[in-house]
C-alpha cells in the first residue's frame, strides 16, 4: 500500500484548524498531514483505510485519537481496539502497526522528530 504522509506543518499558531473539512476531503485510502506545532511536538491528522506496516520508533511516544470510524492497534502480544473518543498512548521502543478495518480518522501527537515510517 502507497501512503501519502505530509510532515510540513499546515497551519500556523491562531490559524483555524480544519480538521473535519481535511478530512472530508481527503479521497486517499492511507493519509497523514501533520496540522500544527506544538513545543517539541506536532499534531497529525490521518485518514486510514487498510493498515500500515510493521514498525516502531526508538526515541519518540505516539498518540493516537481516533475522531471517526474504528483503529486497530496491533502490538506484539495484543490488539487494541479504539472506537471514536477513545485513545491510546504507545511508548518508544513498541513494535506496533495501525489498521483500519474501513475509513478512520485519527489524531495523533508525537514528537516533531519522528519518523513517521519507524526507525
Amino acid at each position: 500500500m502507497e501512503y501519502s504522509i505530509h510532515t510540513d506543518v499546515k497551519y500556523k499558531p491562531l490559524e483555524l484548524v480544519e480538521v473535519g473539512r481535511l478530512a472530508d476531503e481527503c479521497p486517499e485510502r492511507w493519509w497523514n498531514q501533520t496540522l500544527s506545532r506544538v513545543n517539541d511536538c506536532v499534531v497529525r491528522l490521518g485518514v486510514f483505510e487498510g493498515e500500515f506496516h510493521w514498525h516502531m520508533h526508538d526515541r519518540e511516544d505516539e498518540f493516537f485519537y481516533v475522531l471517526e470510524g474504528s483503529l486497530l492497534l496491533d502490538l506484539e502480544d495484543r490488539t487494541v481496539a479504539l472506537a471514536p473518543r477513545e485513545g491510546l498512548m504507545v511508548p518508544r521502543g513498541t513494535t506496533h502497526r495501525t489498521r483500519a478495518p474501513k475509513r478512520t480518522v485519527v489524531l495523533m501527537i508525537e514528537a516533531a522528530s519522528v519518523v513517521p515510517t519507524g526507525d
